[in-house]
Order: structure tokens, then sequence, then C-alpha cells
């Protein structure tokens, strides 16, 4: 049997439906162009029936990322299967991926459908899926708590209508290893034409246990594995990619096979999804968390100092996570910024270096040395449309026998607005100066802060969620101030509410976005 995996990323469609996560359509097509440097098989650019601004993002993906395939969601509903077409046929490789229940209880519950009609929709959208294009999948939603009959029966005939791979999902992550690869097995042994298709798995992390039973898929006979950098995904997350390409590099002995990844960037793959997303890397994540190659233990320190494989199974070096090799000052020139951005495998054009550049002069003025981390930061941290609102100034004061207040002053346009406020502390007093500016009032639902490098002047970054009506947004900053990253933050989510309610509502956020005026 062939033990090449193929990997099927779906950070841009599945991982996107985390809680907050919305990405813009610049943002998808970045990490696209980082997915197809990480070398993945396939890259699930989105649902393009879900709303317009999908629909750009996945044909803008398939128009400018090459190599990876580029697939898009659709229900077996020939609307979606043609919105779909409409926004991956100018890809190099487009794939559709279609999709529908297979489970009594979603058919029943759901559907309100019997299985005769889901099979028979089932076969008809795969017929008329494959008429568009040769690259069709199939995928059996809420296989894992389907019947076996069933799941068999649905698999032969989406081969036969022209599907090329069959999807076995563990929608709700119900599943255990034991049983899941006892049902690939089954797939692969009782469907007759099963060698005209790649049997392909999409696990959950509700148990925790996503990664284990994708791996138990592939030594049953899975050949392709759909996953996430990062694990991120809806409830639990999604099985993390990072986690199962290196299971196969670092235990080869168990897991005898290949995949096409380029181990050297998962690293800035992982970090940028994190940034973009709004979705920080726990410190104790598996493979690419903070802490995966951090010792406390004196024991620990001394086996590590004698040899790094006394407690190391991973080099950090080896998915690309390699230290800074030289100490970057507000001294440091030209010369020296880009050749340390080279080491780490960013390569600038000269315009977009000059502009890099000067922002790393204005962090360098503040700091008295500059970290990989902190060149990585700014690298990600790109503004790519016009803000409504800019921070011109700030001013807080805090204390234990004072009353918390701010200053805040935002530029909109040619016009400058003023605010004085207090609060429970200097953040709180900051934001509700804003809210008095822009006349937003939001809800706030996650605030994390962490630090992106060292030292007592190191670089805070900031990640919030609000809420505002039934709509969420993840906003970012990042300053060596925290008090001032906190406020960007808070004005990136502002920025980008007005951006989506104006697009999606002609101005009806005119009245908002003019407040102040």
């Amino acid at each position: 049997m062939n033990n090449r995996v193929m990997i099927f990323d779906s950070t841009l469609r599945d991982g996107e439906q985390t809680p907050g996560a919305k990405l813009n359509a610049r943002e998808k097509v970045k990490i696209a162009r980082q997915l197809a440097r990480l070398n993945v098989d396939v890259i699930e650019a989105g649902f393009p029936i879900s709303s317009p601004g999908d629909l750009r993002a996945v044909q803008q993906i398939s128009r400018e990322v090459k190599g990876p395939i580029i697939a898009a969601l659709a229900r077996t509903v020939k609307e979606d299967i043609d919105c779909a077409w409409d926004s991956v046929k100018e890809a190099e490789k487009p794939r559709l991926h279609v999709f529908l229940a297979s489970s009594d209880i979603h058919m029943e519950k759901k559907l309100r459908k019997s299985p005769e009609q889901c099979l028979k929709e089932a076969v008809e959208a795969v017929k008329y899926a494959k008429s568009l294009t040769n690259d069709v999948e199939y995928s059996l939603e809420d296989a894992t708590r389907s019947r076996e009959d069933y799941i068999l029966k649905v698999t032969e005939a989406v081969i036969d209508a022209g599907a090329t791979v069959v999807n076995i999902p563990d929608t709700v992550g119900f599943a255990v290893p034991r049983e899941f690869g006892r049902l690939i097995k089954l797939i692969k042994t009782r469907v007759p034409n099963i060698d005209k298709a790649i049997l392909s798995v999409h696990c959950h992390n509700d148990l925790g246990l996503a990664v284990i039973n994708s791996l138990a898929a592939v030594e049953n006979g899975a050949r392709q594995i759909e996953c996430n950098v990062n694990g991120i995904g809806e409830r639990a997350g999604n099985a993390a990619l990072e986690e199962i390409v290196m299971a196969m590099v670092i235990r080869h002995d168990e897991y005898p096979y290949s995949t096409g990844i380029n181990i050297q960037e998962i690293y800035r793959s992982s970090r940028l999804v994190s940034k973009l997303t709004g979705i920080p890397i726990p410190l104790n994540k598996a493979v690419i968390g903070i802490n995966a190659f951090a010792h406390s233990s004196g024991i620990h320190q001394d086996g590590v100092l004698k040899d790094k494989q006394t407690y190391e199974i991973i080099n950090a070096g080896l998915i690309g996570g390699q230290a800074a090799q030289m100490v970057l000052t507000a001294r440091s020139g030209r010369h020296a910024v880009r050749h340390q951005l080279e080491t780490m495998n960013y390569r600038l054009e000269k315009e977009e270096f000059e502009t890099f550049y000067q922002k790393y002069l204005e962090l360098a003025d503040k700091k008295k040395e500059i970290y990989k981390e902190d060149l990585e930061a700014m690298l990600i941290d790109v503004s790519y449309t016009e803000p409504t609102y800019v921070l011109e100034y700030l001013q807080t004061v805090s204390g234990t026998r004072t009353i918390p207040s701010a200053v805040v002053r935002l530029r909109k346009g040619e016009e400058i607005f003023e605010e004085v406020s207090s609060g429970s502390g200097p953040i709180d007093a900051a934001y509700k100066a804003v809210e008095r500016i822009t006349k937003i009032d939001t809800d706030m639902e996650n605030f994390n802060l962490r630090a992106v490098s060292r030292g007592m002047d190191a670089l805070g970054e900031v990640s919030l969620k609000i809420n505002y009506e039934d709509k969420n947004i993840i906003g970012r900053g990042m300053s060596i101030d925290i008090v001032e990253a906190s406020v960007m933050a808070y004005l990136d989510g502002i920025n980008k509410l007005i951006r989506i309610i104006n697009n999606s509502n002609g101005n009806q956020m005119g009245n908002i976005a003019k407040a102040g005026s």
C-alpha cells in the first residue's frame, strides 16, 4: 500500500469557524500563501455560499496561490456547487468538496429526510460536481455516529458517481482510536470500488483524540488527513497539523508514512495563523508552544546542556524555530536587519523592506534590543485598509490612591477628537474614552496579553474579542506599553466593526462612523 499521506488543510474553512476568528480576504490570502510554502497538498479555502466576502476570498486564493489543490466546500445543492465552482475554477488545481449528513440523528432531526433521499441527493450532487471538474471530494457528515451498512452503501455509490476522494468525518469528536481504525479498515475491505478513490478522515477534538484518531485511520488505510494549523476549529478544535506531521517524523518507526510537508515552515505557519486569527497558542501546546522547548527543572537543564536529546525529542530548529543569531538595536543598519530577516527565511521587496525598516526604527527607539520574535510580530502586524480612527495621543493615570483616568485623542480623517474618562483601571478608562468618541458601545468577551519577546521592555501583544449586536470581532494591538497595546487592539476591533457593517449594510453604519463629527 502507498505510504504517502496527503495533508488537507482546512484552517481557512473549518479553522475560521472558531468563534471570533473571522479573517478578511487579504488575511486569508496571506495564510494561503504560507500554507503553500508549508507545502500542504490541499487548501480548503472556504465555504463560498456562506457570504459574498468568502466567495471573493476563495476566488482570490484560486487566482494567486499556486502549488496546492484549492478546494471549496458545498452542500449537496446545485446553487452551492455552482458558487463553489465559480470560486475555484481559476485555480491551477481545483477541487469541489460536497458534503451531506449520514447519521440517523442528523438526517432525521436536522435534515428531516430519509436515508434514501439523502443517498439520492449525494449521488446527484457528486455527478453534477463531476460535470464541472474531475476532482470531487464527498464527505459523510457525522460518519462516526452513522450505521456502518449505510456508510458502506453511500461510499460505494458516490465513488460510482465520480467521487475521487471520500471523507469520513468524526464531526463531533465522538470516536475512539480502536473503533475508528476498525471503521476505516471495514470501508477499505468491504467497499468494492474503494481503490478508485482516496479515503480521507476529518477528526474533531472534543475528547482530545483528534490526532490519535487520524493516525489510527492512516494505519488502517486512510491516505488523506484533514487538519488545521494549531488545531483550531469549532468547539474543541480539529486535529493539529503540526502534531500529526511531527508524529510521523519523530516516530517514523511506528508511523512509517510520509507527507510532503516542509517542516521548516511549521513554526512560521503557526505564528502567522495565531496572529491573524487572534487565537493565542497555549504555552504548553505540543510541538509549537513556547514551553515545548523550555526547561525549568535543574535536572532537566543539566541533561539538556550535556545533550539535548536527554529531554528534547524535537529540535526547535527542525520546525523553523531557530533562535536569533545576532542582537539588533537602534544602531543596527538596514543590512543587519535584512540579514536577520533572511536568516529567518523572510525576503522582502525593496519597497516592503523600507516600510518595515521604518517600523523597526520606531520600535528600536523604545527598546534596548530587538529579538527575532519582535521582528516576526512586526512582519505579521500589517493593516491592509485605512482605519476610520487612528490613535494620536494617550495618557493614563493610575495608582493605589488615585482614580484611574485616561486622556484619549483620536484622528478621523482631518478631524481630531479628544475625551477624558475614568474607570476601574487605566485600560478601562481609556476604553470608555474611545467609546465616548466613537459612540460605539461593545461588550468585551476575551482579553489576552502576552509578551512577544524577552526582557523588561518586551513587546506586548494584545488580542481581544468584542461583541456588537450579532457580530464578534477580533482586535489586535502591539506596543512595549501594554496600555497602549490594549487601546490599539480595541481601536482595531472598532475599525473592523465599522468596515464590516458598512460593507454588509451599505452606509447604515454611517451615523456611528460619523459619531463625534
